[in-house]
């Protein structure tokens, strides 16, 4: 064993990687997987009935994979690039999605929506990445928020829903969501209820932000 290793602490020999390749790695899966998700989203749009095929297009279903590009990376890299991935992840999935409604369907139509949508990765994807990274940490805190992070964007979309599409399954569909993920993501008791409190108002502060100042500002 050579000196290096002997003399090498547990916290760094246990950190992240944060080399080029493994950044390479990070961003490259994470967009990939991005762009088939967009890809199966907007399939699940033909495949579902009525409104219910509104579901898949929401911004709720679409943060899961930056969430997820954050989570599955925690171990391999640090929280910059646990950002940077879920950014990614975003970023794709709209890509994948408005590229497969341009070749396979009838066009993507005016820029407008993938520009917005674009644009709302570029904030949504770096939080989500790191709520994800977060939610398989070893902080208590930290794994509270980003997990009602994921959470309250399902109630963000449970309030669009009842309020002003008046989608009441749709609705109610999405507040199951929220219960579930506080509670099957969640490690003790004290976690979940600590989720389930947190997403409530984490649902109402990403209503107003993203349905009644972002959305409403730009669509008009």
């Amino acid at each position: 064993m050579s000196t290096t290793t002997m003399n090498a602490s547990p916290a760094t020999a246990s950190a992240p990687e944060t080399s080029g390749r493994v950044w390479a790695y990070a961003t490259a899966s994470a967009f990939a997987g991005g762009l088939l998700l967009g890809v199966l989203t907007n399939l699940a749009q033909g495949w579902l009935p009525g409104a219910w095929n509104q579901i898949p297009n929401s911004g709720a279903v679409w943060s899961v994979a930056a969430f997820a590009a954050g989570a599955l990376l925690v171990r391999q890299v640090r929280l910059p690039a646990a950002a940077v991935a879920g950014l990614c992840a975003e970023s794709g999935l709209v890509v994948g999605y408005y590229c497969y409604a341009e070749v396979a369907r009838d066009g993507m139509g005016s820029l407008l929506a993938p520009l917005v949508w674009l644009g709302m990765a570029l904030i949504a994807g770096p939080l989500f990445g790191v709520a994800g990274s977060w939610w398989r940490g070893l902080s208590p805190r930290h794994r509270v928020i980003g997990l009602a992070a994921l959470a309250g964007v399902f109630g963000m979309e449970a309030i669009h829903y009842a309020w002003v599409l008046h989608y009441a399954p749709q609705a109610w569909a999405c507040l199951a969501i929220l219960v579930l993920v506080a509670l099957l993501m969640g490690r003790t008791h004290k976690e979940r209820a600590l989720t389930l409190l947190t997403a409530i108002p984490f649902s109402l502060l990403a209503y107003l932000i993203f349905v009644k100042l972002i959305l409403a500002t730009v669509l008009g």
